[in-house]
């Protein structure tokens, strides 16, 4: 059992980008169906599928994206956790690496980055940095 969802996929997907492998896998949830739908939009995946096996729990499959050998995701840290949930509001919102990466956050209106947040005027829970 997986505490915290989130969490668990942001390590697959580090651990895999530190091996170089090609793709990688993690149980599949709507909240991280939409988590790889911001993390595919803004070119850091190449994108993800559904994988359903019978009598196994559905997964999404995860292609990672490299250039010149070296990974797209060069970072990726979780900001809010089980124990201590993070909230900004979109004026305390800070650019990440001087606005070369994205925070993803959960807002009102659906799972999406701090340009895109910024742009709805929404804020929300972090749900992690992505570099």
């Amino acid at each position: 059992m997986v505490n915290d969802p989130i969490g668990d996929m942001i390590a697959r997907i580090k651990n895999a980008a530190q091996r170089k492998r090609s793709k990688v896998s993690t149980p599949a949830s709507k909240m991280r169906a939409r988590v790889l739908d911001v993390l595919t939009s803004e070119g850091y995946i190449r994108g993800y599928t559904l994988v359903e096996k019978p009598g196994a729990f559905p997964e999404f499959e995860i292609e990672l994206k490299y250039f010149d050998n070296e990974p797209v995701i060069v970072e990726i840290r979780r900001v809010s956790k089980p124990g201590r949930r993070v909230y900004s509001s979109i004026k305390d919102l800070k650019p990440v690496k001087n606005g070369l990466g994205i925070s993803i956050l959960s807002t009102p209106r659906g799972v999406m980055s701090d340009t895109a947040a910024r742009d709805a005027n929404v804020g929300g829970e972090v749900l992690c940095r992505v570099y």
